[in-house]
């Protein structure tokens, strides 16, 4: 990565911040884009001081214009775009019966799905000049249906498709694409998911506590891997690796597991 133009979406915290400064100390130049111009300042800071370059662009990635200025930015700042991480995201914690506002789905596809759409758009000339990598920070949930996650499922089983058509359609061009699918990772992506009534949630309702989570360094460390093998897919965890199996072969017994976990982390 070093001397690489790096762009990470939802930069501003979790995994995004910590992959942003653990591209940093590889040397890479990062653009970093959230919304949040004073949380990307703080990044900002740590990532120099772990020895990177990097720019800030507050950035809403659901405006199609606003993701083409960022990737201007970037081209603007480093010269072009070697890699790009769509890692922007909401959840949503809520059973759909319960859901008041619908306007939550329209809102995860924009952000989740759509985000990643706008920001891809903008950078695909830079990336095939540099036959560069694009990484897309799914997770097991587009993989497999998940109770009190409609909506946020929806919009990672989107992603998944148009990256999967993406990469047969890039083939040749010596850019390649990378689908990471993480499962609970400790950070503070549920406490801010939407609640039935399209408003954040705050407190995440499921336990938290460690031995529960994958902790966000070893996340990133399993990114950076496959970052650098240009790796097709990586599902992160034991268990998410055995779902892909019986997703196949006995789908009802998956939906029984799968029910049984989110009922087991509830509060």
């Amino acid at each position: 990565m070093q001397g690489k133009c790096v762009v990470v979406t939802g930069a501003s915290m979790g995994i995004g911040e910590e992959l942003s400064v653990a591209l940093a100390a590889r040397g890479a130049n990062l653009v970093l884009a959230a919304r949040s111009e004073e949380a990307l300042q703080r990044v900002k800071q740590r990532c120099e001081a772990a020895g990177g370059k990097a720019v800030a662009v507050a950035t809403d990635v659901g405006d199609p214009e606003a993701c083409r200025r960022m990737v201007e930015q970037a081209v603007e700042s480093f010269g072009g775009v070697d890699v790009l991480v769509n890692n922007a995201g909401i959840s949503m914690d809520a059973k759909f019966e319960d859901i008041t506002d619908l306007g939550i789905f329209e809102r995860l596809m924009r952000i989740n799905y759509l985000g990643a759409v706008y920001c891809t758009h903008a950078a695909l000339p830079h990336l095939k000049a540099r036959r560069g990598l694009l990484v897309a920070i799914s997770s097991l949930t587009g993989k497999t249906g998940v109770p009190t996650r409609t909506g946020y499922a929806a919009s990672k089983h989107a992603m998944h498709g148009f990256f999967d058509s993406l990469r047969v359609e890039l083939m040749g061009t010596g850019v390649d694409v990378t689908v990471v699918c993480p499962g609970f990772v400790s950070t503070n992506v549920r406490a801010n998911a939407l609640g039935k009534d399209g408003k954040p949630l705050q407190v995440s309702a499921h336990d938290e506590s460690e031995g529960n989570n994958m902790d966000v360094a070893t996340c990133v460390a399993i990114i950076l891997r496959a970052m650098d093998r240009r790796e097709r897919e990586v599902v992160m965890t034991p268990k998410g690796k055995v779902g892909q199996y019986l997703k196949l072969f006995t789908p009802g017994l998956l939906d029984r597991i799968v029910f049984k976990t989110i009922q087991d982390r509830r509060r």
